[in-house]
């Protein structure tokens, strides 16, 4: 069922076979034509434009906030240049803002800050600048606050404001200072009227006057002073008396109605930044410290983020460089690559830039958070090098380089369409996110996956083909000169042995000292695998997991939900004290709250007054809104005040006509802010809408601003009246309710997209139940660890998850199916070994060059980088352990096998059993045993189905690929064997290395290639005829040869058997497809091998005896009629004797 359902995968294979073969034939336009293409795209980059507007980045596209603003601005629209009321703005606007606190609790705060950001506190305590949440900052650790209420802190307050006034921009050669742009009150500008407290401090400051909190009248100027407004953390007494104020905030808005005044605003914002920062770092005050903000502060910081990052593109480029060069090297200098790994990079690097560049021509706009994806896709080109190159190895030096190209690109080039497909569709899916940012990310990043495949199958294809020549003519990997294999350089110096020798020799091409096992993956087969079939390690691995989701689960129960705006900026940012100080000094009334009741109403009758008067009470009654002394409805006031005065103002409110003439006479007038508050029709006969506002109290954090918000809008959703609350940061806010059902929702799609695409390559339903145990576990590892590493579920999180589910696939995937696709006979212990012995080092590989490609964004001192770093570096963390530790565990507990009680000869007769259909499941040749000249007692005649002929295969320890083919048969001993018949034909020539039960290994690549695996003798030899599918003799090397030619031509040749294996076409290896590893046998084979003996002793089919001295082995037929023996072939002046006198023996392979 398998093979016919891989369909998609077999059809890949002959296309990118079919690539190979042309890009080896012609790599010069290869290599040419991509960076034409490259450096066209690149040209997009001069229509490149920036967006750095916070609110369209990070705001969710039709959000509430965004339709709730558009409500109250239909109805009530500010006018900044004539009728400003801070508290009625329906968006941020240009304004500059200063906390100021005493000189010297700034100090410590500072030092506290330098000390966290350092050398770390006690656990609990604030854990460095821009890290804290609200609310438990530096100078919450502060035991004193001071007190700011003295003449010398006033008079120095009165200096800041002179220095804010005369800040000056200048726009197209024209001066601005603040009298020029500020926001007005009919012709008076905006101004701070607590620093008019300066007449009475002294009075203060000698406990003459006592300031009354909240409101109280200047007993000089007779300006109100709402003191909520500008002082924070205020201590009052019980008689509401006021005793200390530690901070102070001073504010400054200029106007933004039109174009030219915005762009004059942003000019004067810069200007005020660039004043007050140099106040400060001038050290002019000594009594009080500040901390400056404005509109543009976001903007600005964003800018920053986006040249933080980019010095560390060349470090990033070099350390890769190092890396992927070293991985290449091999202590054969002529199959070493260090070049490739260079132009691994360089592939890499110019398939991101041209998908750039094509975006841009598109007309996406850029956002400084794409500047991760450079570092994503080295990580991600490294990883298609190394699967390149591990396929290259595996091919024959013997082949020809097209040849070579084609195996390589038929088994690699799938392998990477998968991984390039998965990553690519899971960062598209991240286009259905509501948020901008993530919507960009995520096209910018998807077309650089796929053009980093295109360059990859194309232009480092055609560099693969250059090195290739170079290695057919043995020329050093570096210096491209001729060199010598290690066999033949025992005359040269060991310098020149150690740098300059390698290859092969084309007359013995399988020495085993030209062919070297690479140690680290005997190190995942010895000593990794040993100890994870031991059962207290199995248990202790199963425990850990469960820790590990304990973990997990009990961090997503405390995860942080919402993108501050702290985290916007860089952790060195100057907005970042601003941030700490108004998150613990003005957390008490944050939010004036405007409340829209819209629709044509007779606020003349005494039921609509009494529910507009109930909806007011149900927001007041709330915890989140403050007591009515902080509420400003005109329908309460006016109401209120006519009622209390009708006697002594003669008028009457009792019908529409009369109510709305009271009401402009009395209340309207244009100095009284209600004004701003009701909207009449076009003649001015029916209210049409109506406003009041609300204060918030104590919203402390994201969270409490989300539950505020959606206890808000559910008052106003379950009101009689067509009601809208809103306040500016509503929309920013949204993200609250969107971020966690839009991450699921993009989680979900791209997980089960992923196990459809890994049903499509990987056609079992074992393999896609692994994989979504996988990404459901890594995932929820990433989710609940990233909490507890300080990150919360935002914009920049969501793009990590959604690309996490593209990453988490990777390992997971290749471990499962490299474990159900080895042999059923072989038993748990050893299909762990196997699975390590293929691909612990490529895994560890892949993590490395992966993480190397994102450190760099750990030291960019910005919350958004750090983040990319965090989860990338924990999804690989994660899944590199998923696919080394835990699902060898599970798999070999609850695996294909793992419940199976028979022994291994029982599995092997069973298998035999089916093969035959033999009740009693006797082996049984299907031919005549007596049949001279034919070795093994395989007769002339081929067998007549494809069960008897897997069970000859079956019979003989082989096994058959799909269509017919034999795999291959075992070298009884020595690298080359041949079986002794009347012509002494070779029947099948292999690596002394392919001694395990089976089938012959290929060692298919595993989507996770590595440079180095494959350094032994079956890499330079496991080559594939094109036309048969079969290994080519090649001089040596191995072959797979079809019945009528093991026959020696005595098959039939009119039989369907005969017909299909002459005329095979070209067989694409499989997708991933794992034999049974070479390079050693284990003790379940050996013990087999004793058992054959024993049985053999006692007379069964043939006799073999060992010779304990040399390890040879011979054929002593008990039975007459088999005149043949296994004889070793003398070849190449006795090159077996060294071999065997080397260690270099084989053994035999028995069913």
């Amino acid at each position: 069922m398998f093979c016919k359902m891989n369909a998609v995968e077999r059809q890949l294979a002959r296309l990118f076979y079919k690539l190979g073969v042309v890009v080896a034939k012609n790599p010069g336009y290869f290599l040419v034509v991509p960076f034409l293409v490259a450096a066209l795209c690149f040209t997009g980059f001069q229509r490149m434009r920036s967006e750095i507007d916070p609110e369209y980045l990070f705001s969710p596209v039709g959000g509430q906030g965004k339709m709730e603003r558009n409500v109250v601005e239909s109805y009530f629209s500010l006018n900044y240049s004539a009728r400003f009321n801070v508290g009625r703005i329906t968006r941020p606007g240009r304004f500059g803002r200063v906390i100021v606190v005493p000189k010297e609790i700034a100090e410590e705060a500072h030092q506290l800050s330098r000390a966290a950001g350092t050398e770390g506190l006690a656990p609990g305590m604030y854990n460095g600048p821009g890290a804290n949440a609200p609310g438990t900052g530096p100078y919450q650790r502060l035991p004193d606050l001071g007190n700011l209420l003295t003449a010398a802190v006033w008079d120095e307050l009165k200096i800041l404001d002179e220095i804010i006034k005369n800040a000056t921009a200048v726009v197209d050669g024209e001066r601005f200072k603040y009298s020029d742009v500020c926001a007005r009150w009919v012709d008076e500008c905006f101004r701070n009227d607590i620093l008019e407290l300066s007449h009475v401090m002294d009075d203060v400051e000698s406990g003459k006057l006592n300031l009354t909190f909240p409101v109280m009248f200047n007993p000089v100027t007779w300006d109100a002073h709402a003191f909520p407004v500008f002082f924070g953390g205020t201590v009052v007494s019980d008689e509401g008396t006021i005793l200390s104020v530690p901070s102070l905030q001073l504010v400054y808005f200029v106007t933004a109605d039109t174009k030219r005044q915005d762009e004059i605003g942003a000019a004067w914002e810069e200007a005020f930044l660039k004043a007050v920062g140099e106040a400060e770092d001038g050290k002019i005050f000594k009594h009080i410290s500040t901390a400056r903000f404005a509109s543009r502060t976001l903007d600005l910081e964003l800018e920053r983020n986006t040249h933080t990052v980019v010095p560390f593109f060349g470090t990033t480029f070099m350390v890769m460089l190092a890396f992927s060069a070293l991985s290449c090297v091999m202590a054969d200098w002529v199959r070493a690559k260090p070049w490739l790994g260079f132009l691994g990079n360089l592939s890499a690097v110019a398939g991101t830039a041209a998908a750039f560049g094509l975006v841009m021509y598109i007309g996406v706009p850029f956002i400084g958070i794409n500047l991760a994806a450079p570092f994503l896709m080295l990580g991600i080109g490294i990883d298609d090098t190394f699967v390149m190159l591990a396929a290259w190895r595996r091919t024959s030096p013997l082949l020809e380089v097209p040849e070579r190209l084609g195996r390589t690109l038929s088994e690699a080039a799938v392998s990477i369409t998968i991984t390039s497909v998965t990553d690519m569709l899971s960062f598209w899916i991240g286009i259905i996110s509501p948020f901008p940012s993530v919507q960009i990310f995520c096209i910018y990043t998807g077309f650089a996956v796929g053009f980093t495949f295109l360059w990859h199958v194309t232009f480092f294809s055609a560099c693969v083909a250059i090195f290739g020549y170079a290695e057919k003519k043995n020329l050093h990997s570096v210096t491209c000169v001729k060199v010598l294999p290690v066999s033949q350089a025992d005359h040269r110096s060991w310098l020149y042995r150690m740098l300059c020798t390698g290859g092969h020799n084309p007359e013995d091409p399988h020495n085993p000292r030209d062919n070297v096992e690479h140690s680290v993956m005997v190190f995942f087969r010895e000593k990794v695998a040993w100890m994870l079939n031991k059962p207290f390690i199995k248990v202790l691995v199963v425990i850990v997991f469960a820790g590990y989701l304990a973990g997990a689960c009990y961090g997503i129960t405390n995860i942080k939900e919402g993108l501050e705006r702290r985290k916007l900026s860089r952790t060195d940012s100057y907005s970042i004290d601003f941030y700490d100080r108004e998150d613990f000094y003005f957390r008490e009334f944050p939010y004036r709250i405007q409340v829209v009741i819209s629709g044509e109403l007779n606020y003349s009758d005494p039921y609509v007054q009494f529910q507009i008067e109930n909806l007011t009470q149900t927001f007041e009654n709330t915890s989140f809104i403050s007591s009515p002394l902080y509420t400003e409805s005109w329908v309460r006031s006016f109401v209120g005040y006519v009622n209390r005065n009708k006697d002594y103002l003669n008028i009457s409110i009792d019908t529409e006509e009369e109510f709305i003439t009271s009401l402009k006479e009395l209340w309207l007038f244009q100095p009284n802010p209600f004004s701003l508050d009701v909207k009449f029709n076009d003649d001015g006969s029916r209210i049409i809408a109506s406003r009041f506002l609300i204060q918030a109290v104590n919203i402390t954090d994201s969270n409490h601003e989300k539950e505020m918000v959606r206890a808000l809008r559910q008052i106003a959703r379950e009101a009689s009246l067509n009601v809208t609350v809103f306040h500016p940061y509503f929309v920013f806010f949204d993200q609250f309710e969107l971020v966690r059902p839009t991450s699921i929702q993009c989680m979900v799609i791209a997980a089960i997209v992923m196990m459809l695409i890994s049903l499509v390559f990987i056609p079992s339903l074992l393999c896609c139940f692994w994989i979504a145990f996988s990404i459901l576990s890594i995932e929820t590892g990433v989710a609940g660890y990233m909490a507890l590493w300080g990150v919360s579920l935002d914009s920049i999180s969501m793009i990590n998850l959604i690309m996490c589910i593209g990453f988490s696939i990777d390992f997971s995937a290749h471990i499962c199916y490299s474990y159900m696709t080895t042999p059923a006979a072989v038993d748990t212990k050893e299909k762990v070994r196997q699975c390590l012995y293929a691909l612990g080092l490529p895994i560890v590989q892949g993590a490395m060059s992966t993480v190397l490609s994102v450190v760099a964004l750990a030291f960019a001192h910005s919350y958004i980088f750090l983040t990319f770093f965090k989860m990338v570096f924990l999804v690989i963390l994660f899944g590199a352990m998923h696919g080394l530790l835990l699902l060898p565990v599970l798999l070999s507990l609850f695996g294909p096998g793992s419940c199976s009680s028979e022994s291994i000869e029982g599995a092997d007769r069973d298998e035999k059993k089916k093969a035959r259909g033999d009740a009693n499941g006797r082996i049984q040749s299907p031919m005549s045993p007596g049949e001279k000249g034919q070795p093994y007692g395989l007769s002339g005649t081929p067998p007549s189905s494809a069960a008897s002929a897997a069970a000859v295969a079956l019979q003989l320890g082989h096994g058959l690929r799909p269509g017919g083919q034999f795999l291959a048969l075992g070298p009884p001993v020595g690298g080359i064997t041949y079986l002794g018949n009347k012509f002494n034909q070779p029947l099948d020539l292999v690596s002394a290395k392919h001694r395990s039960l089976g089938t012959v290994p290929l060692e298919k690549d595993l989507g996770l290639g590595t440079s180095g695996e494959e350094e032994s003798s079956e890499s330079s030899s496991a080559g594939k005829s094109p036309q048969t599918g079969m290994s080519n003799s090649g001089g040596g090397s191995q072959q797979r040869l079809p019945w009528n030619r093991m026959s020696n031509g005595n098959s039939n040749p009119s039989s369907m058997w005969h017909r299909q294996l002459q005329h095979q076409p070209f067989q694409p290896p499989q997708l991933m497809e794992v034999y049974s590893n070479a390079g050693y046998m284990s003790d379940d084979e050996h013990q087999r091998i004793r058992k054959h003996e024993r049985g053999l002793s006692r007379g069964r089919e043939n006799g073999f005896r060992r010779e304990s001295s040399d390890q040879r082995l011979h054929y002593s037929p008990d039975d007459a009629k088999f005149k043949g023996k296994v004889q070793y072939a003398n070849h190449s002046n006795g090159a077996l004797v060294n071999r065997l006198q080397s260690g270099y023996v084989g053994e035999m392979k028995f069913p």
